[in-house]
């Protein structure tokens, strides 16, 4: 069952468990679009008869949870969709990591090439023409010393597949 923290008329705001697809994936995997799509039917928040729209603003990884945007109408998707790439929008993640990075606060400026046969990317060198520039930044806001763990926080300067992930990781963390 689909957690809903937010829904008007033109946007509805879940939290995505982990180990869900953002939006249908090639499988029958249940997948947030479907079970939003349920909720509004079950709810009756949509025209009777009418399958629903819903319109994936953003995504998260399968393995992540968090909270996400969903539009409800097409123009509510059109809109936010402008807003998430001329930046207006902020999204903000928290992550667990092994390890603790040198600097509290910090930078990561990598390239990153995809390999969508096998869906995984990595860090590769500058010259490696594949390679597309990666940004995020990172602050460190707990930490447990006791299992190596850390708490960070971080904000995505550019979306690339993967990219928290493989960035830490290519970081040693």
């Amino acid at each position: 069952m689909v957690q809903v923290l937010y829904a008007d008329k033109d946007i509805l705001v879940a939290v995505k468990p982990a180990g869900v697809e953002s939006q249908a994936a090639k499988r029958f995997a249940p997948d947030m679009v479907s079970e939003i799509r349920k909720y509004l039917v079950i709810h009756k928040l949509c025209t009777p008869g009418k399958e629903p729209y819903v319109g994936v603003i953003h995504r998260l990884d399968k393995p992540v949870s968090g909270v996400m945007v969903y539009a409800k109408t097409k123009e509510a998707a059109a809109f936010l969709s402008k807003e998430v790439q001329a930046h207006r929008v902020t999204k903000i993640y928290h992550a667990v990591i092994c390890g603790k990075p040198v600097d509290n606060v910090g930078n990561f400026v990598d390239k990153l090439s995809m390999n969508r046969e096998n869906n995984y990317s990595r860090i590769v060198d500058n010259s490696d023409p594949e390679g597309k520039t990666a940004e995020l930044s990172y602050r460190v806001i707990g930490e447990n010393k006791e299992k190596g763990l850390t708490l960070v926080e971080i904000h995505l300067k550019t979306g690339r597949h993967h990219q928290i992930r493989v960035q830490f990781a290519g970081h040693g963390l």
